[in-house]
């Protein structure tokens, strides 16, 4: 009747097991420092991209490849196939589509269009998209953000 155990909990055991190996066998230990150097790394290229921020292109550059490799320093934790097999869940799915266009389309407008009116544009979109994603795996939280900005944003008083 009803199922005791099931596959998100399998994984959830797995996380960060010594036995689940991806493309590479890195111990725990070189996984975590990998996944933290990857993150301090992205977050770098994201700070570095604010000192230049009167220059678009460059901005974007570095913004969209930090962004991207912060997002992806959760794959050494959890390896690469977990990570897409989380990021194209059905819950998160179209955030996730959404926020990898956005750095498509940003990097599209910085490195081939370069228009700096774009850029911006195509990075303050990717911006709500990456808060919108990172929102898909907190509980309830989109609800909540959704249902606030429906209550502040609302013409009726």
């Amino acid at each position: 009747m009803w199922k005791m155990g099931n596959d998100e909990e399998d994984r959830a055991e797995s996380f960060l097991d010594e036995d689940s190996e991806g493309i590479c066998s890195l111990s725990t230990t070189q996984r975590i420092y990998a996944s933290a150097a990857c993150l301090l790394s992205g977050l770098v290229l994201m700070f570095l991209s604010l000192i230049v921020f009167a220059v678009p292109i460059k901005f974007a550059l570095l913004f969209t490849f930090g962004n991207v490799l912060a997002v992806g320093s959760t794959a050494f934790l959890m390896g690469p196939e977990q990570q897409l097999r989380m990021m194209f869940d059905s819950v998160r799915v179209y955030a996730t589509v959404i926020y990898i266009g956005f750095v498509v389309l940003a990097l599209i407008c910085a490195l081939w269009i370069q228009s700096k009116i774009l850029t911006l544009l195509a990075i303050i979109c990717e911006i709500c998209a990456l808060i919108w994603y990172c929102l898909s795996y907190i509980p309830f939280a989109r609800r909540i953000v959704s249902d606030l900005m429906v209550r502040f944003c609302d013409t009726e008083l």
